[in-house]
């Protein structure tokens, strides 16, 4: 649960690894850093989110590599953020003091972040002043792979063995002789470390406290424009802050998450590379920032998923940041995986996979980015065309749906939805714009397609709509999307019916769901898996659009205690012990959370969710 002011309380590590729940997380809206409750960044990728990590400890702990800096002998910390910022602090006690560290990933000074265009310094600032009596603070830069240091400036120059493409500099207010030191401190005393990349630094002033308070200041002032005003306001702020950072501030685009292969469960194989823009988590992304006040960031996402569109030569399912091609899946066998679990894996093998439902998240961001009233131009308009004409035969062909099994495709009943979804946007947009094209035709199958999932996928038996149109009563929680998408009103009958059915026969326990059963829906994987949050999420929103606003409101309630005290949240939560599991920070759950916070407030308000 968000805590503002947490407690202090021992760290802990299992078979080498902190629990996911003691990370922090930081970024500048090109690169990301995860900060442990003893102050070890065990993941570090530079210059961007996509690169090779320079730090991936979380990935092994032994070889990994990782930048510490920490008490000796620390016996207790706590972390929290500093409000409406990035800007983490981490207080650790030792057996005689108190320290405070400062971490952030440094913004320029007057940075306005809501501009496509990019904030950050290439530096990474930590902080430490002792608070009370005196420690010992240990700091050690050590890169995977190993490196070399040698003087240079008022720093050192690092080579890292596995970069030689990066040039790193360290620098600090004490003498650094090797990237490993040891500093005795006194009450008041400071040891600032500044990591830079890219253009080199060494000649500039050394101002740490003055680049902690920029970043600090360009945060809040983005933060003023946050309008929401609804149950679990801190929290909401904060996921708002997370997404952010989730955020490539330059291209427009979004990491589902800033993370490589976090096991889900520990000990399995499921372990993916989500440092890439999905197309339907940026159609969700925008869809609850532009509630919230942030409109700006939510046309950069529609306008970068329209761009990528055009670029590719059919819709993708998932690009690289830039736009591009997602690199081929490859594993590493160099890595034994967070907590023993193997493989790790760069790269996505899922992204040449068929998913129909990308039709209609493409339909859907067109539609959204043109309601203000932008203009259409011709050749944007033939190629959205074409993928109407295209749903409306696409739809009876197997994929592998929203959750990409490795498995033989099957026609599913999501998958049809957005193609539905795809000839309600395209007519939607042909009849208010008056464009060329079969706009009545689209409208025509749209109802069709509506009529055909509610009747074909129906089981009289298991009485819900099942996961495959043919039927067959085994569930699926995409299936709680349909209403969000507008495809099924969730009041339907059969909509009620099945909402209620996912609740009960998908159930992992106090309000957790699982995203389908493994023994009725082979997903061409061994092992099972956790309860997926944003499925939850989607259950809060059908509640609350069936008039169960009690219901939704405790469950909203009760999934937004499973936040860390950071207020972040993973992939999955696992349902018999509440650890969390995934990739992490996940930006689908923090949606979640924003876009089902947002849902109850109008709802309670008595206005259109």
């Amino acid at each position: 649960m968000l805590d503002t002011d947490p407690p202090f309380r021992p760290v802990r590590r299992k078979e080498g690894y902190l629990p996911l729940e003691d990370l922090g997380f930081i970024g500048d809206g090109e690169t990301a850093a995860l900060i442990g409750l003893d102050g070890s960044i065990p993941w570090l990728c530079l210059p961007r989110f996509d690169s090779e990590p320079l730090v991936c400890g979380l990935l092994d702990h032994a070889r990994g590599g990782h930048f510490t800096l920490t008490v000796e002998d620390l016996l207790e910390a706590r972390q929290f953020y500093e409000p409406d910022t990035a800007v983490l602090v981490t207080e650790l006690r030792g057996p005689a003091g108190l320290v405070r560290i400062t971490d952030a990933l440094a913004l320029r000074a007057g940075a306005d972040l809501s501009d496509d265009a990019g904030a950050g310094r290439a530096e990474l600032v930590r902080s430490a002043v002792v608070l009370s009596g005196t420690a010992r603070l240990r700091a050690e830069l050590e890169p995977r792979g190993g490196g070399q240091a040698r003087a240079l400036g008022s720093g050192l120059e690092v080579r890292a063995s596995r970069r030689p493409d990066l040039r790193l500099h360290l620098r600090s207010n004490r003498q650094l002789t090797s990237p490993r030191t040891v500093h005795d401190l006194e009450q008041g005393d400071r040891l600032d470390l500044v990591l830079s990349w890219g253009r080199i630094h060494r000649h500039h002033r050394f101002a740490p406290e003055a680049m902690l308070r920029d970043t600090a200041d360009a945060w809040r002032r983005w933060m003023t424009k946050c309008s929401y005003d609804g149950p679990e306001a801190a929290l909401v702020r904060r996921a708002v802050i997370t997404l952010k950072l989730c955020d490539d501030w330059v291209n427009g685009s979004l990491v589902a998450a800033p993370t490589s292969s976090l096991p889900a469960p520990i000990g399995g194989v499921r372990n993916w590379d989500y440092r890439y823009t999905w197309i339907r988590d940026a159609a969700y992304a925008v869809f609850a920032l532009r509630r919230v006040g942030f409109g700006e960031e939510a046309d950069a996402f529609l306008g970068w998923v329209l761009d990528a569109f055009e670029q590719s030569r059919g819709p993708r399912i998932m690009y690289t940041l830039g736009g591009e091609p997602v690199p081929e899946e490859i594993q590493d066998t160099e890595l034994e995986g967070y907590r023993r679990s193997a493989p790790v894996r760069w790269g996505n093998g899922a992204a040449d996979q068929r998913q129909h439902d990308v039709y209609g998240e493409v339909l859907d961001c067109a539609d959204q980015w043109l309601l203000p009233g932008r203009e259409l131009q011709p050749p944007l308009w033939s190629r959205l065309a074409e993928l109407a004409d295209a749903a409306a035969s696409t739809w009876r062909q197997p994929d592998q749906g929203i959750w990409e099994v490795r498995s033989e495709g099957r026609v599913f009943t999501f998958s049809a939805g957005m193609c539905q979804v795809t000839l309600d946007r395209a007519a939607a947009i042909g009849e208010r714009l008056g464009m060329p094209g079969q706009a009545a035709t689209w409208r025509a199958e749209a109802e069709k397609l509506r009529r055909i999932i509610l009747d074909q996928s129906w089981d009289e038996k298991a009485q819900c709509l099942s996961e495959h149109l043919d039927g067959g009563g085994s569930l699926d929680a995409s299936l709680l999307a349909l209403p969000l998408r507008k495809v099924i009103p969730a009041d339907h009958p059969r909509m009620a019916a099945t909402t209620a059915a996912i609740a009960e026969r998908l159930s992992a326990g106090d309000g957790l769901l699982y995203r389908y059963l493994h023994d009725r829906s082979p997903d061409g994987l061994p092992g099972d898996e956790g309860a997926f949050l944003l499925c939850s999420f989607w259950l809060v929103d059908n509640l609350i659009l069936q008039g169960e606003l009690e219901r939704a409101e405790d469950l909203y309630t009760s999934l937004c205690a499973r936040a860390s005290p950071l207020g972040l949240l993973p992939e999955q939560i696992d349902p018999s012990t509440g650890r969390f599991m995934g990739n992490f920070p996940q930006a689908f759950s923090h949606i979640g959370i924003i876009a089902s916070g947002v849902n109850l407030a109008r709802a309670k308000a008595g206005t259109t969710t």
